[in-house]
């Protein structure tokens, strides 16, 4: 009976034609091509289907373009420089919309900004490459545009950006005009002898004032008024002309396609299953998929597996020329392997190493430590790929007695720490306990057997921890910053005030206009590195801008502050002061410290100390049980025998009690509050 009436079922040319669908999706599994069912007629009553497989480019697809028609003097590599919000990320949707490498739409807002963090915070942190296919007068050229970012803590981003182009443009606000930041990006790009394009962005603001502007430029970089381009990217007003400048003002790259291949990696990134993938700028020759590079600094042979532009997204090309920028994937499985500044050349034809890049000089150091020990390897393979992203972060091992092991991480400034904290947690789903931030003194050694020890009269001290005792050393010197000040002549007055509650010694004030004034001081970097920042930007009512630059050490009273807790010194919260600001500093590290960490069972006595002597205290109550609650009366000796009990318990959970300090506490207890 059940036989029959399946087959009855079957015979119906519904689920005849259901089965043979099934049958046929049976058959496609294998497949790696892309599957499209069309609408037969055996199908008139069903829904068209598609297949779920990826779609895969073919051949024909990947060889679209072909970059060997575009000779170098058909070539502009430029980047975008300016302050922090001046529109470069605005300009560059603009820039990639017109020239079609992304399709025109409301959406388009910072779309080389692909970052969360970058996203979350509204700033460019990293700086991203996109190449564009522009036709001017009849010929099709080819530009390399990188966005860069605008925070002065993210200025070694710029640096490097820098390397790989012929020309920048410089943008600058039409309503804020000329920020400090601004100056430092022309200095970085006049030094490397790039063709700069000034360009006002912001035009179609209320207060928009081009003209004032303009003379700021040409007072302050002594570029002519007929050379800046007055454009509002956000409109798209007068963009067209940017692109005509880069083709015309800016000069192609110096290369040929003759010589040997010869590449600089400027950027690079770590991807799960392809390994690193590097940013490249092709100083001559020529490369293609399947050639055999060598890396100049490792020495090893790898056979290159993919390159091709960026367009703001991966566009595969079977190779690369002289002059051109792009990405190549060759098997690096080791974050070490591909190394910033880096050359790579073809295994027949050796080359001379390019110059690469300097360095950058950690202005701010943080020790970082696992939630728990357990997670050691993971954190480590963490922050191992996450600089090779960004390479301007140092790392040195280091260990903790409340925390174990970690490391003495070395930053370009607070903001980049915290960046790099929220990377770590975003990207890596790493969570992490970071302490407060210092900066690295140095101290002249007296004692033979500390000279020994170090192989050097002179130490650099990046842990607060390890800071030698006065007995021991002749001297003691902090690092010094030269910090520029741009601000509206009304907040001249309150800025002065600020700047002299640092420590700060004024070098020079000029007046660009009648309206705006450059300040320059020479600061103690510790004055400036956590708050200084936020609170010139509340006296100036976000007005003012600020920027430095390394000057060196100089000699100075320090002093280590040791905070307790209970009696038990904190490692994590130990700083460096100078003498004359201990107490003030000591009093207020209590008193926020007394709001960071939360109430116990027991009594918390919060102390700052100079060696053995404690210099201000703060109490944390206990939380306390009314034990006199049952006692509606009667003798006042019982009373007092509840209250002794329960003191004495308060007493030996003090003793075996362990204080817990928040991971925010780290940062906030070094906040200051200007009065």
């Amino acid at each position: 009976m059940t036989f029959c009436l399946v087959k009855r079922c079957s015979d119906t040319p519904q689920l005849r034609r259901v089965l043979q669908y099934k049958m046929f999706l049976r058959n496609i599994q294998n497949d790696n091509t892309t599957h499209i069912l069309l609408r037969h007629r055996w199908m008139k009553r069903l829904p068209v289907f598609s297949s779920s497989h990826k779609m895969v480019s073919t051949q024909a697809d990947k060889d679209t373009i072909d970059l060997s028609k575009f000779s170098t003097d058909r070539i502009r590599n430029f980047c975008i420089i300016a302050h922090i919000d001046h529109g470069k990320s605005t300009l560059a949707d603009r820039l990639l919309e017109m020239t079609g490498a992304i399709a025109k739409t409301e959406k388009n807002k910072q779309v080389l900004d692909k970052l969360q963090v970058e996203r979350e915070r509204g700033i460019t942190v990293k700086a991203q490459t996109a190449s564009l296919f522009y036709s001017h007068q009849g010929q099709q050229y080819l530009l390399n545009l990188i966005d860069t970012p605008g925070h002065v803590d993210f200025s070694y981003e710029v640096s490097r950006s820098i390397s790989a182009c012929q020309g920048v443009l410089l943008i600058v606000d039409a309503n804020q005009g000329v920020q400090a930041q601004t100056v430092a990006n022309f200095y970085l790009a006049f030094e490397a002898q790039l063709a700069i394009i000034p360009v006002i962005n912001k035009i179609d603001l209320k207060n928009a004032d081009p003209e004032r502007v303009e003379s700021q430029i040409e007072k302050m970089f002594d570029i002519p008024r007929k050379e800046c381009i007055k454009i509002s990217a956000k409109n798209g007003t007068n963009v067209e002309t940017v692109l005509q400048a880069v083709v015309n003002r800016i000069p192609p790259p110096v290369a040929s396609t003759n010589d040997p291949f010869k590449a600089l990696v400027f950027d690079s990134n770590f991807n799960h299953y392809r390994g690193v993938v590097a940013n490249i700028a092709v100083f001559g020759g020529r490369v293609r998929k399947g050639d055999r590079i060598v890396s100049a600094y490792l020495g090893k042979t790898y056979e290159v597996n993919e390159l091709g532009l960026l367009r703001p997204d991966e566009h595969q090309t079977q190779g690369l020329f002289a002059g051109q920028v792009g990405y190549i994937i060759a098997g690096m499985k080791d974050v070490k392997e591909a190394q910033i500044g880096d050359t790579l050349y073809h295994q027949e034809q050796p080359v001379d190493a390019l110059p690469g890049f300097k360095p950058a000089r950690a202005m701010v150091f943080a020790g970082m430590f696992p939630m728990d020990q357990s997670e050691y390897q993971g954190l480590r393979s963490a922050i191992e790929r996450l600089t090779l992203n960004d390479s301007s972060v140092s790392v040195q091992r280091d260990s903790s007695l409340a925390l174990g092991a970690g490391w003495r991480l070395g930053f370009l400034g607070l903001l980049h720490m915290e960046v790099f904290n929220q990377r770590l947690e975003q990207e890596y789903n790493a969570s992490v306990i970071v302490t407060a931030p210092t900066v690295p003194y140095k101290a002249t050694l007296t004692s033979a057997k500390l000279i020994k020890v170090h192989g050097s009269k002179e130490i650099t001290i990046v842990n607060p921890a390890q800071f030698p005792d006065r007995s021991v050393v002749s001297e003691y010197m902090e690092p010094m910053v030269l910090g520029t000040i741009l601000t509206p002549e009304t907040y001249t007055g309150k800025i002065m005030t600020l700047c002299l509650n640092r420590r700060a010694v004024q070098k020079n004030i000029t007046y660009l206009d009648d309206q705006r004034v450059m300040m320059k001081y020479l600061f103690p970097l510790n004055e400036i590195v956590v708050d200084f920042y936020d609170l010139l930007k509340s006296l100036s009512s976000g007005y003012a801008s600020f920027d430095y630059e390394n000057a060196g050490h100089q000699a100075a009273d320090l002093i280590k502050m040791d905070i307790l807790l209970n009696g038990r010194p904190v490692e994590e919260l130990t700083t460096i002061v100078h003498r004359d600001r201990a107490y003030s500093t000591g009093k207020a590290m209590c008193e926020r410290l007394k709001d960071s960490i939360p109430r116990q069972m027991f009594e918390i006595a919060v102390q700052a100390a100079l060696g053995s002597k404690v210099i201000a205290r703060e109490t944390i109550k206990a939380y306390r049980k009314n034990v006199l609650a049952k006692c509606y009366g009667g003798d006042i000796t019982r009373k007092m025998k509840l209250l002794k009990k329960q003191a004495e318990g308060k007493k030996k959970m003090r003793l075996i009690g362990s204080v817990e300090v928040p991971k925010d506490a780290f940062i906030n207890v070094l906040k200051r509050t200007e009065k």
